[in-house]
C-alpha cells in the first residue's frame, strides 16, 4: 500500500520514503552504496541521502532522535549484480581486488568491514593469508575498507581467460552404461545459493523431458544468502505415472551430487543416503560458510566430513574432487563446477540421461552455452583421465609461498633466507642461533619432540619480520608480485593501492581510527626507492622506527625471547604442551595499527594465563604418588 492505495509490481525507495512520510513518520534518512543517483531532495526536502560508508553515524544519530524513525536502505542484492551482470544487464566495472598475500596478516579485518564470502583463506607457508574469489565477487569494494596495506585494485583490463579446449579433447570419451529408470531414480543435488544448484535440477529434467522420460524437480532453497545450503531433489522415471512423489525419501536417493561437502553433511542430504543404496560424488573445495567472515581462524573439518559420507555409503560408492579448482583452472570461473561435477558423474554411469539430452537442455536454456557444455565434457574427461585434467587445470609452478615446508629443517632454512633479504645475514643468524638454542634445549629434555621448536621457528620468525613501510614496500617491489598479477590479468590495466601511512594519515572523523588513501601506479617506484632504503631500519635515520607501533613490535622480540628463555630451564612433559602454545601466541597478533593493538591485548590476556599456569604446572604422578620429573 502506498498512501493508502494498492500497489502492483515493484515498490520504489521512493514510494516507500513518501508513504512513511504520509504516515506521519518523524525522521527518514535513506542510505545507499550509490547516492549520487539520487539528486537533492529527489525523496522530499527533508529527507536525508547518505553514503552507506555513513551508516553507523546514521544509526547513532537516529538512536538519539525522539519520535519514530526510519532508515531507509537502497541497494541491489549482490547475487542478483551477478546473475545481472553475466546476462549484460548491470553495470560491470573494469575494477577488481587482488591481495598480496605476503602483505597480508590474516587478521580477518576486510571480512568484518565487507562482511563477504568472496574473502576466503589462503593457507601459505607464513600460515593463514587472504585472497579474492574473484568467480563470487559482485565488486562492492568494501574489503578494501580493511585496515591492510595488502589491497590492491587493478582498474582497466580484463581477468584472463584459459584457453579453449581442442575437440580432441572429447573425442575419444567412452560411453558409459547409463543408470536404469525402470524403478524411480533419485538425484539429490547439494550446494550453495548464487553457484547453479537450481539450474543444474532444471537442466536435468528438461533433459529427461526431452528423452520421453517422467521427471519432477523440488528446490529447497531456503535462505540461499551468504554461502547458504540449497538442494534440488530430482526424480526421474521411465513414465511420469511412475513418481507419486516429488521428495526423495530417506534412504532412497540413488546418487548424491554434492557440489558443497557443507551441505551434504547437513541431515538433509545424509538421511537420503543407504549403504548398497546410494553413490555420492563430493566437491572438496574448501567453500567458507559465512561465520568465516567474523571468526579468521574458523578450521574446515575435511577430514571429518569425508569420513560421514563414506560411513553412509558402501565402501568406495564415494568419490571426491576438487571439482571447484579443477573447473575453475579450466574454464576461468568457478560457476562451472556444479556441471563439471554433472559431466563426472555422468561419465560413471549415475546419470540416468543421455549426454545428448543434457547438451540439449544445455542449449534450451542459453545462458553461457558453449562454455556450460565444455565445463560438462571436462568433467567426463576428469571421470577417465584425472592426471590429464590436473596437469590442464592447475600451474605447475605455485607461488613460493603457497608451497608448505615438509620438515623443520626447511621451515627454518627457508625463514633464515626470507631473514636476510628482510634485513641482512646478521639479522638471519640471531634467527637461526635462538632456534638451535630451543631445539638443543627440547632434544635434552624430551628426545624426540620437536612441537616447542616448530614452533618457535615459526612465531619467533613471524615477530622479527616486522611489516614496517620498508618490509611492505620490499614484499611489493622485490617479489614476484607484478608477475603474478600480469598472469591474471590482461589489457590495459593499472594498479591502485589503498594504503596508510603512519606518518601522513589523518584519523577517520567518526571513528578516530586512522584512514586508507588510494596511490596510483607511481607508487610501485616509490616501493623500489624505499625497499632499497631498508638498510637504515633501527639506525638513528630510521624515521619510521620512531612511531609507538614500530617501539611496540621491537619490544615484543625481546620479550619473547624472555619467556622462550624462561620456559627452557624448566621444560618438562608435564608441561610441553603449555610452552607449545606460550611459544605460538604471535599468530594472534595479527594486523596493522589499531587492528594489530586489538588483536595484541587479545593474545597478551591469554599470554598471561599459560604463564601462570606453566609456573604452577606440577610433574605427573606415579601409581605410588610420588613426583617424577618427566
Amino acid at each position: 500500500m502506498t498512501g493508502g492505495q494498492p500497489v502492483d509490481g515493484p515498490i520504489s525507495p521512493e514510494m516507500i520514503a513518501r508513504q512513511c512520510a504520509a504516515e506521519g513518520v518523524g525522521k527518514i534518512v535513506v542510505v545507499s552504496d550509490e547516492p549520487d543517483k539520487y539528486p537533492s531532495g529527489y525523496f522530499a526536502p527533508d529527507i536525508e541521502i547518505h553514503h552507506r560508508d555513513e551508516l553507523d553515524r546514521v544509526q547513532r544519530a537516529l538512536r538519539d532522535t525522539p519520535g519514530v524513525t526510519v532508515l531507509l536502505y537502497d541497494q541491489t542484492c549482490a547475487a542478483e549484480k551477478r546473475r545481472r551482470r553475466k546476462r549484460g544487464k548491470y553495470p560491470d566495472p573494469a575494477k577488481r581486488v587482488v591481495i598480496n598475500e605476503l602483505v597480508c596478516e590474516g587478521c580477518g579485518d576486510c571480512g568484518i568491514k565487507s562482511n563477504c564470502v568472496s574473502v576466503v583463506p589462503l593457507e601459505t607457508e607464513f600460515g593463514r593469508k587472504r585472497t579474492i574469489d574473484q568467480s563470487s565477487c559482485n565488486k562492492d569494494y568494501s574489503c578494501v575498507n580493511g585496515f591492510c596495506p595488502s589491497f590492491v585494485t587493478v582498474e582497466g583490463g580484463s581477468l584472463r581467460k584459459p584457453e579453449k579446449a581442442e575437440a580432441s579433447e572429447f573425442a575419444s570419451l567412452p560411453e558409459p552404461v547409463l543408470a536404469s529408470t525402470t524403478d524411480p531414480y533419485g538425484i539429490l543435488v547439494t550446494g550453495i545459493g548464487g553457484t547453479g544448484v537450481v539450474t543444474i535440477g532444471a537442466l536435468l529434467g528438461m533433459a529427461a523431458h526431452i528423452e520421453g522420460k517422467g521427471c519432477s524437480v523440488l528446490d529447497m532453497t531456503g535462505l540461499a544468502q551468504k554461502n547458504g545450503a540449497v538442494v534440488s531433489h530430482v526424480r526421474i522415471a521411465d513414465s511420469p505415472e511412475q513418481l507419486y512423489a516429488t521428495r526423495i525419501a530417506a534412504g532412497e536417493a540413488k546418487l548424491v551430487l554434492a557440489c558443497d561437502i557443507l551441505t551434504s553433511v547437513g541431515y538433509e542430504a545424509v538421511a537420503k543416503m543407504q549403504k548398497g543404496v546410494t553413490k555420492a560424488v563430493v566437491n572438496t573445495a574448501l567453500v567458507m560458510p559465512a561465520d568465516f567472515t567474523r571468526d579468521a581462524d574458523l578450521k574446515f573439518p575435511l577430514g571429518s566430513m569425508e569420513q560421514e559420507i563414506s560411513d553412509a555409503v558402501a565402501p568406495g560408492d564415494a568419490e571426491f574432487l576438487d571439482a571447484t579448482k579443477l573447473a575453475t583452472g579450466l574454464m576461468g570461473d568457478s560457476i562451472a563446477t556444479n556441471l563439471f561435477m554433472v559431466g563426472f558423474a555422468y561419465q560413471r554411469g549415475l546419470i540416468p540421461v543421455s549426454e545428448a539430452a543434457i547438451l540439449r537442455a544445455i542449449e534450451l536454456n542459453a545462458a553461457a552455452v558453449e562454455s556450460n557444455k565444455q565445463s560438462f565434457r571436462w568433467g567426463r574427461v576428469a571421470a577417465v583421465d584425472p592426471a590429464h585434467v590436473l596437469a590442464a587445470a592447475i600451474p605447475q609452478q605455485k607461488p613460493d609461498s603457497q608451497r608448505l615446508s615438509t620438515t623443520l629443517e626447511e621451515i627454518i632454512q627457508r625463514r633464515a633466507e626470507f631473514l636476510t633479504g628482510y634485513q641482512d645475514a646478521a639479522y638471519a643468524k640471531r634467527y637461526t642461533d635462538f632456534v638451535a638454542k630451543v631445539r638443543a634445549a627440547e632434544t635434552a629434555k624430551l628426545p624426540g619432540k620437536t612441537a616447542l621448536t616448530e614452533a618457535v621457528a615459526r612465531y619467533y620468525f613471524k615477530l622479527l619480520a616486522i611489516k614496517d613501510e620498508y618490509e611492505v614496500a620490499r614484499l611489493y617491489a622485490e617479489s614476484d608480485f607484478a608477475k603474478r598479477i600480469a598472469a591474471q590479468f590482461e589489457g590495459d590495466y593499472k594498479l591502485v593501492f589503498h594504503l596508510a601511512p603512519p606518518l601522513s594519515n589523518k584519523p577517520d572523523a567518526v571513528t578516530g581510527e586512522a584512514k586508507k588513501t588510494t596511490y596510483g601506479p607511481w607508487m610501485m617506484s616509490a616501493f623500489k626507492v624505499l625497499a632499497k632504503l631498508r638498510g637504515l631500519r633501527g639506525t638513528a635515520f630510521d624515521i619510521f622506527g620512531r612511531t609507538a607501533e614500530r617501539r611496540l613490535e621491537r619490544q615484543l622480540i625481546a620479550d619473547y625471547e624472555a619467556l622462550i628463555d624462561e620456559l627452557l630451564p624448566r621444560l618438562a612433559l608435564h608441561n610441553h604442551s603449555i610452552a607449545v602454545e606460550l611459544a605460538a601466541i604471535p599468530e594472534h597478533i595479527r594486523g596493522y595499527g589499531h587492528v594489530k593493538e586489538r588483536h595484541l591485548k587479545t593474545a597478551k590476556a591469554r599470554e598471561a594465563e599459560l604463564v601462570a599456569a606453566y609456573r604452577a604446572a606440577l610433574p605427573a604422578e606415579t601409581p605410588q604418588g610420588i613426583r617424577v620429573a618427566a
